[in-house]
């Protein structure tokens, strides 16, 4: 194909409608008619990244291989497509801030007053084409933050604006989400927010080529026409995204929509008929029929807010369909965590997943639960700040070391077996200094990891400042915690198993940073296999 092609995707009347999706489910539809697609995102807050934002405001924060703090749904455009995404598919405000001021200390700009319009504008009009011009993609799809009408989007909107006059009328074009309430006082569906939403958009410059719009209830024939002709759009481009029971239905309801269809008939591309999603049925259907239920414990600190776990959750569901089971995942606050309630608490769970987190709010609770899962011989796995919960409750419980800590929450104790990186120590910076990105992580053989991924060398994402103090190692594999993974590099230690136990792993990586839809994560997967084996022993001893 001689030019990429550019979609965009821009929301109104409220946040939170789905836009990605809809860019995820539609890109996948693309991709499987043979097109090369990917997804960006361009967010309008200031922060340079997600990075230093507390999970509550924004949900978690999804790292890529090149080691891009980036925003959530960067999560979810890898796991529909299974292409992983980089640092180019996440732009900030911030970011596009710093860079154009960094230009003009440079004195790049020759002396010129720097305005929003042309050097803000062009700044992102350069962002959305870098993956572009990269030469690997057909088509880019960009989800554009926030909704019309928003101060902080404003600048995007005219640089989208621009670059759609610049690509001409095949090239580019624009899809507007927006939301179709349903009024049950008057017993119907409402248009009159669209409309408005299509207004704002086009007092921007810019004319919506497709209405994608949610809704709790099926749009009449009668309710599309009057969206098209008030909102001038196609019939054919009113598309119905009515709500779904699982985000996995989506590409399948647009395609029923025919909504890559009217894509490619809008950019001029080839419509070689239906797209196959074999693969990803067989993946829905495995997930709508479970043949066995199983349910796990996620501690946290942050559960009040889903979005803050989301690879997680989405981790157990592609891990799930893979072993045909339906894996329910039960929330438990890491403060309400108590000795005396903790048995009571724990009593149904058939796994418990310590999750990652910062500060030392709610980890006496952490510590708890892999206390519980150790000596009750439930199923265990740690990620990042769990694994250093499991290595500070063996060395206490285990090893008599009373005082053991991290140095993060803790920096006087007595016993750091966790400790701060000696490349940290300097850092002063917050933002995008951790360890960050894939990193190697050479195996054990005969361990219960080897045996999981099937190979000796992984490579897995990180997000950490403390690590698993080596001046422990010893000491804590001779009391039966054993090391078994490092990297080739440092000699860092990023895996911990206990071999006595039926099933306890700790990592101080983010396996579910990795798991898609199409190779759902290994480690997931033996951990939700070990989870029924668990549960199907209590059943017998129960029964017996």
């Amino acid at each position: 194909m001689a030019n990429t092609k550019y979609i965009f995707v821009t929301g109104g009347v409220t946040s939170s409608l789905g836009k990605g999706i809809i860019a995820a489910s539609l890109a996948k539809l693309l991709q499987a008619r043979g097109y090369r697609t990917t997804i960006q995102k361009l967010d309008p807050y200031i922060n340079v990244d997600p990075g230093t934002l507390n999970p509550y405001e924004h949900g978690e924060c999804y790292v890529t291989d090149d080691g891009a703090e980036t925003d959530l749904d960067l999560g979810h455009y890898e796991r529909f497509l299974n292409v992983p995404t980089s640092q180019a598919n996440n732009v900030t405000t911030g970011r596009i801030y710093q860079s154009v001021i960094e230009k003009e200390r440079r004195g790049e700009f020759l002396g010129k007053t720097v305005q929003v319009v042309p050097h803000i504008t062009n700044e992102i009009k350069e962002r959305i084409q870098i993956l572009g011009k990269s030469g690997n993609y057909d088509i880019v799809i960009t989800e554009i933050g926030g909704t019309v009408g928003d101060i902080e989007s404003l600048p995007y909107i005219e640089a989208v604006r621009q670059l759609l006059w610049e690509l001409g009328d095949d090239n580019g074009m624009v899809i507007h989400l927006t939301l179709v309430p349903y009024l049950s006082a008057a017993g119907e569906l409402k248009t009159k927010p669209t409309q408005h939403s299509v207004k704002t958009l086009m007092e921007s410059g810019i004319k919506a080529d497709v209405l994608v719009c949610r809704t709790e209830h099926e749009l009449s024939e009668e309710l599309r026409h009057k969206l098209a002709l008030f909102c001038n759009v196609k019939r054919e481009a009113v598309i119905q995204s009515i709500d779904a029971k699982t985000i996995y239905d989506v590409p399948n309801l647009m395609l029923e929509e025919r909504l890559d269809a009217v894509v490619m008939k809008k950019l001029n591309l080839v419509d070689e008929g239906t797209p196959a999603l074999t693969t990803w049925n067989k993946f829905l259907t495995k997930l709508k029929n479970p043949k066995n239920e199983v349910t796990i414990g996620l501690i946290g600190k942050y559960v009040e807010l889903q979005d803050s776990y989301k690879s997680i959750l989405e981790a157990f569901i592609h891990a799930g369909a893979e072993n045909e089971i339906k894996v329910k995942v039960e929330s438990i606050h890491s403060e309400h965590i108590a000795e005396k309630t903790i048995a009571e608490k724990f009593k149904n769970l058939d796994g418990i997943l310590v999750a990652p987190g910062f500060g030392d709010r709610g980890i006496e609770g952490k510590i708890r639960a892999v206390q519980y899962a150790r000596e009750h011989n439930v199923p265990f796995l740690g990620i990042c700040l769990g694994m250093q919960m499991a290595v500070i409750e063996f060395s206490r419980n285990v090893l008599g070391l009373d005082s053991a800590n991290s140095t993060e929450m803790n920096p006087n104790t007595a016993s750091p077996v966790i400790n701060l990186m000696e490349a940290q120590k300097e850092v002063t910076d917050k933002g995008g200094t951790m360890r960050l990105g894939a990193w190697e992580c050479e195996l054990k053989e005969g361990s219960k990891v080897h045996d999981i991924y099937g190979k000796s060398m992984i490579l897995e994402r990180h997000r950490h400042r403390y690590e698993f103090n080596n001046d422990y190692k010893e000491k804590i594999e001779n009391a039966g915690l054993i090391a078994t993974g490092f990297n080739p590099k440092t000699g860092l230690v990023e895996i911990v198993e206990l071999p006595s136990h039926p099933w306890f792993i700790g990592v101080q990586y983010h396996p579910e940073y990795k798991s898609t839809v199409a190779n759902p994560h290994p480690l997931f997967v033996a951990f939700v296999k070990a989870a029924l084996v668990h549960a199907e022993k209590k059943q017998n001893a129960t029964m017996a």
